[in-house]
């Protein structure tokens, strides 16, 4: 999932200077690229000889890909067809580690791949899944009860006629199975014309998440790799919507920092801060880089130095279980269907 798409259809990994700026790989060390994608930022990353790139991605079409990295730098470069919520899993020598990357974008590959039918304007069926599903947008469309499409819509989608666009597809899908193009109709059916962005932009980006499980996935991917890395070690994640940004903005303010005291109040015992942040607010493209990929303009990057460990994240779950209960609706479907 590296990276984002622009209209002439040429990879761009976004805030690519900015991120290399950040981390410094001209030290060398070890880095795991979480989303490896089309592989943008293990290539800069790997320009010094010095450095080792671990990539992860539940992709399973990126393996080509890999595999060329493979040939290309040897020992230096190791793949995973994981989930970043299965960092955990691979082995490796934390001492050398010195960088966790997340880029939370999806590459042109993926978005004009018809049979992934993340597009609305695929003529396929509906289908979002980008490994390791347990069912894809066409069940949850043509099988998720109307109230609980509404909630997935609603929140994870943002859109504001959530409750008639979930309405809507009750009716018409006893008539026939809905397809993606039978989806964007009844869609622009409810909405009108939008010359920003596409009016189904927020119901497949809302399908894609709950298909993907992708709060879960950050959520716990965030945790684990918080884990996984040493003290004086960096995380750097790039956002792409508001719903992944709210999240990663609370994980590393939240624990960068002491809540404030009141005056009128006995101080409460302080919790140990996690991080150390450089910069508070995120880094977002230059004009020029928007100019050149256009789909970059919703990028912000946001990282932190680790100088503590801790296993309590409590905070963090109970922030965003609204949306973790939220994706768990699709239990029912998994049930059904396997």
């Amino acid at each position: 999932m590296n990276a984002t798409i622009n209209t002439e259809n040429k990879h761009f990994p976004v805030l690519l200077d900015e991120l290399i700026s950040i981390i410094s790989p001209h030290y060398g060390g070890t880095f795991i690229d979480c989303t490896f994608g089309q592989g943008g930022y293990s290539k800069r990353i790997l320009q010094n000889k010095r450095n080792k790139i671990i990539a992860l991605d539940r992709d399973k079409d990126v393996i080509k890909k890999a595999e060329n990295f493979k040939f290309k730098f040897g020992d230096k470069f190791k793949f995973f067809n994981l989930k970043f919520s299965e960092i955990d899993q691979i082995q490796l020598n934390k001492n050398s580690l010195k960088g966790i990357i997340f880029d939370l974008g999806y590459s042109t590959n993926q978005i004009n791949d018809p049979e992934k039918g993340l597009s609305f304007f695929s003529k396929k069926k509906l289908n979002m899944r980008m490994g390791f599903n347990k069912y894809s947008a066409d069940e949850v469309v043509n099988k998720l009860e109307p109230t609980d499409l509404y909630k997935v819509f609603k929140f994870f989608g943002e859109e504001k006629k959530s409750k008639i666009i979930a309405n809507k597809i009750a009716n018409y899908r006893r008539k026939k199975n809905i397809e993606t193009q039978d989806l964007v109709s009844l869609i622009n059916s409810v909405k009108k014309n939008n010359f920003k962005i596409h009016n189904a932009t927020k119901i497949f980006q809302a399908l894609r998440i709950f298909v993907n499980q992708e709060i879960s996935e950050l959520v716990n991917g965030l945790v684990k790799s918080f884990k996984i890395l040493p003290i004086g070690g960096i995380m750097v994640v790039v956002t792409f919507n508001s719903i992944e940004d709210k999240i990663v903005k609370f994980f590393f303010n939240n624990y960068s920092k002491h809540q404030n005291d009141s005056r009128y109040f006995p101080s409460i015992k302080k919790k140990k801060l996690l991080f150390q942040l450089k910069n508070k607010k995120p880094i977002v493209p230059s004009i020029k880089e928007i100019n050149q990929n256009n789909p970059s303009r919703s990028a912000k990057l946001r990282y932190g130095f680790k100088i503590n460990n801790s296993n309590d994240f409590e905070e963090l779950y109970a922030k965003f279980g609204n949306l973790l209960d939220i994706e768990k609706l699709g239990f029912n479907l998994w049930k059904n269907f396997y």
